[in-house]
């Protein structure tokens, strides 16, 4: 993961709108279900769609370089943003419409990725590996930045914004030492009140995501099979506690990924992939666990699995 040290985009990211304090970014909102995004190496990573029934297999995406990663849809489901990743290490924030077409860069400094949706639509948390790095916010059309998040940990990042449905907490995975040691934490939306939820040793995968009630969050923990363990899906009440897990795979050959609840709450989906075999499936479950259903099983490895609103 690029730590870019670039001094110069401090004057970029000048702290504009520091008054608005519009509702934090991402989550699962109620909404009647609709598409799954998700990024694959194919050969360079691009955007997929697919339908919850594993029909419909679409490629929204054909990014030269470095490609496209983490898809977020928007709250009406007619616009995913993502992070465009160039070969030089760089990257910015890109919004188009849910079938490819319409293509906007939002970011033009190079160091933005991971971006997210607030729930009006109107604005956009991401990634900045800027210095300091940490989490941002800006306009759906890249004007009237904002610092959320400062990290604290030489050469590591604050990841993947999420909020929860009523917007009043902004939860982000913070490294401490990447691949190792990865926490959840949560900050009020006004960058006030830092907590953290999962302790480092869970090593929290980078995607996560707030049910629709608000009541719980989805993670992944052991993320980068740490010492031979498999990763596995879990959730969490939104204090931080009942940690739950849903998946049981063993042995560090086999693992389970979270992506997100779907729209009206009843499923979370969720990445199985088979290191010996190279297989990887996309499956969905009830947030208990139970009724494991697969969607597809696919030639390549659903990262960053996001399911959107019917539009």
């Amino acid at each position: 993961m690029r730590r870019a040290l670039a001094a110069t985009l401090g004057a970029t990211l000048t702290l504009v709108g520091l008054a608005w304090a519009g509702t934090p970014a991402e989550g699962t909102f109620p909404a009647e279900n609709g598409r799954i995004a998700f990024a694959a190496e194919n050969p360079g990573f691009q955007i997929y769609t697919i339908r919850a029934d594993g029909t419909g297999l679409r490629r929204v995406t054909h990014v030269p370089g470095g490609g496209a990663s983490q898809p977020d849809w928007s709250g009406d489901g007619t616009r995913i943003a993502f992070g465009r990743e160039r070969t030089d290490g760089t990257s910015d924030v890109i919004v188009m419409d849910a079938d490819g077409s319409n293509r906007h860069n939002l970011t033009k400094s190079g160091y933005e990725t991971q971006p997210a949706f607030s729930p009006d639509d109107q604005h956009l948390y991401f990634e900045c590996d800027c210095h300091p790095q940490g989490i941002f916010v800006m306009r759906d059309d890249g004007t009237a930045r904002r610092r959320i998040t400062t990290h604290g940990f030489r050469g590591e990042a604050d990841s993947d914004p999420n909020t929860s449905p009523d917007g009043g907490t902004v939860t982000f995975v913070r490294h401490k030492v990447d691949g190792e040691l990865q926490a959840l934490m949560a900050v009020d939306r006004t960058g006030d009140n830092l907590r953290r939820l999962v302790p480092y040793r869970r090593e929290v995968a980078i995607k996560h995501d707030w049910a629709p009630d608000g009541e719980h969050i989805v993670i992944t923990i052991n993320a980068d099979y740490p010492h031979g363990r498999s990763p596995n899906v879990a959730t969490i009440r939104s204090d931080g506690t009942g940690l739950r897990q849903l998946t049981h795979y063993a042995g560090g050959r086999q693992g389970a990924f979270a992506g997100s609840y779907s729209p009206d709450g009843r499923w979370i989906v969720f990445r199985v992939e088979n290191l010996k075999t190279n297989v990887f499936r996309l499956v969905k479950m009830h947030p208990d666990g139970t009724h494991r259903t697969r969607i597809a099983t696919l030639p390549f490895a659903p990262r960053g699995i996001d399911w959107g609103p019917r539009p």
